[in-house]
C-alpha cells in the first residue's frame, strides 16, 4: 500500500517491527514484551486502509479486534492497541515501553526508498526531505543509555532546515519516547550532533 507522502507498505512495517523489537531486546525486556512490540510495529499503520487522517486510532481499534479474533489475551491486545493508537505525532505520546519502542522505530524510518513520487520536478517538501536522506541508522548504546538517529542528507537536494520543518514534531516525539525508556535520544545529521 502507498498512502500519504511516503511508502507505508511491507518494507516500512517490516523495518518498524524489527527495530521496535531490537530496542526492547537490547534494553533487556522479556521475550513476550519484545514479541508484542514486533506485532505492534507490524500492525501500526493498518489504519491507513481506512484513512490517512487519524490512522493511528482507527488502526488501534482494527488491530485490537483482529488480535481478539485470533485469541490473544486481553492484556496483550490492549498493550498493542495503546501503542498503535499513540504512534502518531499529532495525537499520541509514549504511554508504555512498547509504545515508546514503536515510536522510535517508526519515526526513524526516513530514507529515499520511502518516496513514492518518481518525478523529481514535482517533489513537495516531504518528497525532497525523504529523498535527500541517503543513509539512516538507529543505534542503541546500552552502556551509555543512548539511542542515536544518524542521518546522511544530500544538501544539494534539500537543506537540513527543511528536514526540521517536517520532522521537528517527530524528533521531539522520539526524544520523549526515549525518555520514557530511560535513555537519551540524539540526532546526528551529516556528522553534526543536533540534539
Amino acid at each position: 500500500m502507498v498512502f500519504g507522502y511516503t511508502e507505508h507498505s511491507h518494507r516500512h512495517i517490516s523495518i518498524v517491527s524489527k527495530r521496535a523489537g531490537e530496542i526492547l531486546e537490547k534494553l533487556g525486556y522479556q521475550e513476550r514484551t519484545i514479541e508484542l512490540a514486533k506485532i505492534a510495529g507490524y500492525l501500526h499503520d493498518i489504519g491507513n486502509c481506512v484513512n490517512r487522517t487519524d490512522h493511528a486510532h482507527s488502526g488501534a481499534i482494527m488491530a485490537y479486534n483482529i488480535l481478539k479474533d485470533m485469541g490473544m489475551p486481553v492484556e496483550e491486545r490492549t498493550e498493542i492497541m495503546m501503542a498503535i493508537g499513540n504512534h502518531d505525532e499529532k495525537t499520541g505520546t509514549a504511554v508504555s515501553d512498547i509504545s515508546a519502542a514503536l515510536i522510535l522505530a517508526d519515526k526513524s524510518d526516513v530514507h529515499r526508498n520511502r518516496v513514492t513520487n518518481q518525478n523529481l520536478s514535482t517533489f513537495d517538501i516531504h518528497d525532497r526531505v525523504n529523498y535527500a536522506v541517503t543513509d539512516a541508522k538507529l543505534d542503541l548504546n546500552v552502556e551509555e543509555r543512548k539511542i542515536v538517529l544518524n542521518l546522511k542528507i544530500d544538501t544539494k537536494l534539500c537543506p537540513v532546515l527543511d528536514y526540521f520543518e517536517i520532522f521537528m514534531d517527530r524528533t521531539m516525539m522520539s526524544k520523549t519516547a526515549a525518555k520514557y525508556l530511560k535513555i537519551w535520544f540524539e540526532l546526528i545529521i551529516n556528522g553534526t550532533k543536533l540534539l
